[in-house]
C-alpha cells in the first residue's frame, strides 16, 4: 500500500474518532426526566424551557445529536456554522456565516442568540454548543464598535502570528457575548455547555473565546497583545479607544467568577491522535505520539518534526503530532498553516528516501483555501525543481497553496489533500511515515549527508 494511502487512512480514522455527532451521543443520555452528561445528572423537570444555542464548525453535527436526544423537549434553538458546514436540522435553526473573518450573517445570528439568552430565567435550561470557529462566527461588537472594526482587528492579529490566546483576549474585550458575557446575559438560567475543543489544553476560557466561561484576561492584556505585534498604528481607532476606556474602568470587565455554569469537553485532539495511533499500528507501523500541543510558527514546527523524523532508525515508524501553529504573513501569497508547514517540511527532507508527511486541518480546511493540507515526501522539492518551481521562493512569499497547485498541475501529482468539510474541528494533525531509512537519494540532492 502506498504511503499516501496510509496517510489518508490514518487521518480519516482520527476524524471519525472525533465526529461531533457520535461524541455528543456518547456524552449525553436522556432517561425519563434525567439528563446525564458525562456522568453528571440534571433533572429536566426543573425547567419549563430548553433553549439550544451555539456556534462553530462542528456545531451542526452537535445540534443533530442534541435533537436526537431531546427531540420535542427543545423549545427553540439557533446555531451558527461556517459556510458550507451546514447540516439538516429539524427543530434548531441554523445560520451559515463567514470564517475566519466575520460577516453580517454571523453578527445577526449572534444578536439573536444574545436575545434568546436575555429572555432566559431560572426555569430555563440553556444548552450551549461550541466548537472551533465560534470566535469568528459568534460575533457581536460592543455598541461603540462596528463589525468592520472587528474584521480589521481579527485580520491584523491573524496575519501577525498572534497566538489563539492573544487573539481571543482582544476579541473578548470587543464583544457583547465572548469572555463569559453570554452567561452574564442569561443569568439566572441554568447553563450547560458542550464543546468540541480546538484549543491546546482544552482551556474553557479560550475555546470559542469562552462565551459561558470565566475569563482570566483583562483589557490591558488585549492592549499588550496589540503592542506586542506592533499593531497600534494599524488598528482601527475605535478599537484602541474602546480598549483604553475599558482599561480605565469605564466598561464592565468580562466574567471573572463562575456562577455554576457546567462545561464538558466531548472531543479533543487527544482522542483524534489515539485513534490515529491505533490505525497506524493496524497498518503495521510502530507508532509514537510526538506532541499533542504543537504550536508556534509553522516553519519552526516543520523544522522540529523533520529533525525528529530524520533521527529515527527503527522502521517502519509512524510519528504523530497535533496542535495549532501560526503563520506570520509577510508575503502576498495564498496558503494556510498546514500547507506552509508541509512545504517547510518538504524542503527540510529534500532528497531523503522513505519519508512522507501529511499536515492537515481536522475540519477539512486550511486557511482561505479549498485544501485541508498537503502530503509531501523527499521527492516533492526535487520534482518541483524539474518543473522550474523554487520551493524556497514560494515559502518566502507565504504561497504554499500556489506551490502545491503549480506542482500538481505540472507533474500530475496529488500533493494537495482535499477532504471537504469534515464536520468536526480539533485543531490540526501531522502524520509522518518512515518506511525505510531516510537516506539521501543522491549526494547532489542531499549534499549535507544523511
Amino acid at each position: 500500500m502506498s504511503a499516501s494511502r496510509d496517510l489518508a487512512e490514518i487521518y480519516h480514522a482520527a476524524i471519525e474518532a472525533v465526529d461531533p455527532f457520535r461524541a455528543v451521543l456518547d456524552a449525553v443520555k436522556v432517561e425519563g426526566n434525567l439528563l446525564s452528561v458525562s456522568g453528571e445528572n440534571f433533572d429536566l423537570s426543573e425547567y419549563n424551557r430548553i433553549i439550544v444555542i451555539g456556534a462553530g464548525k462542528a456545531t451542526g453535527r452537535m445540534a443533530q445529536a442534541i435533537e436526537s436526544r431531546l427531540g420535542s423537549r427543545i423549545s427553540e434553538g439557533l446555531v451558527i456554522v461556517k459556510e458550507g458546514h451546514g447540516v439538516r436540522l429539524d427543530m434548531i435553526e441554523q445560520i451559515e456565516a463567514s470564517h475566519p473573518i466575520p460577516d453580517e450573517k454571523g453578527e445577526e445570528g449572534a444578536r439573536r442568540i444574545l436575545e434568546m439568552a436575555e429572555k432566559a430565567d431560572e426555569r430555563t435550561l440553556l444548552l450551549c454548543l461550541f466548537s472551533g470557529g465560534a470566535s469568528s462566527l459568534l460575533v457581536l461588537p460592543e455598541d461603540d464598535l462596528t463589525l468592520q472594526d472587528k474584521k480589521a482587528a481579527t485580520a491584523l492579529l491573524l496575519n501577525s502570528g498572534a497566538s489563539i490566546s492573544e487573539l481571543n483576549a482582544v476579541r473578548k474585550h470587543l464583544s457583547k457575548v465572548k469572555g463569559g458575557r453570554l452567561a452574564m446575559a442569561a443569568y439566572p438560567a441554568r447553563i450547560l455547555t458542550l464543546v468540541v475543543s480546538d484549543v491546546i489544553g482544552d482551556r474553557q476560557d479560550v475555546i470559542a473565546s469562552g462565551p459561558t466561561a470565566s475569563d482570566g484576561s483583562a483589557y490591558n492584556d488585549a492592549l499588550d497583545a496589540i503592542e506586542k505585534y506592533g499593531l497600534e498604528e494599524k488598528m482601527p481607532e475605535r478599537v484602541i479607544a474602546h480598549l483604553e476606556k475599558g482599561k480605565a474602568g469605564l466598561f464592565q470587565e468580562t466574567l471573572k467568577q463562575s456562577r455554576g455554569e457546567a462545561l464538558f469537553v466531548v472531543a479533543n485532539i487527544g482522542q483524534a491522535l489515539a485513534a490515529a495511533k491505533n490505525q497506524a499500528e493496524r497498518l503495521g507501523y510502530r507508532t509514537e505520539i510526538v506532541s499533542s500541543t504543537l504550536q508556534g510558527e509553522a516553519r519552526k514546527a516543520a523544522e522540529f518534526l523533520s529533525g525528529i523524523a530524520l533521527a529515527k532508525d527503527i522502521l517502519p515508524l509512524c510519528l504523530l503530532s497535533g496542535g495549532e501553529t501560526t503563520v506570520t504573513v509577510r508575503g502576498e501569497g495564498k496558503g494556510g498553516r498546514n500547507q506552509e508547514l508541509a512545504l517547510a517540511f518538504a524542503i527540510a527532507v529534500e532528497g531523503r528516501e522513505g519519508i512522507s508527511m501529511l499536515s492537515a486541518g481536522t475540519d477539512g480546511t486550511d486557511g482561505p483555501t479549498d485544501a485541508a493540507g498537503a502530503i509531501v515526501d523527499g521527492h516533492t522539492c526535487l520534482s518541483a525543481r524539474l518543473f522550474g518551481l523554487i520551493p524556497e521562493s514560494y515559502l518566502e512569499a507565504n504561497d504554499s497553496y500556489g506551490f502545491f497547485d503549480a506542482l500538481d498541475a505540472s507533474s500530475g501529482m496529488q500533493s494537495h489533500f482535499r477532504t471537504g468539510p469534515t464536520g468536526t474541528n480539533v485543531m490540526d494533525i501531522q502524520i509522518i511515515l518512515l518506511k525505510s531509512r531516510a537516506f539521501c537519494a543522491s549526494a547532489a540532492a542531499c549534499p549535507e549527508g544523511p
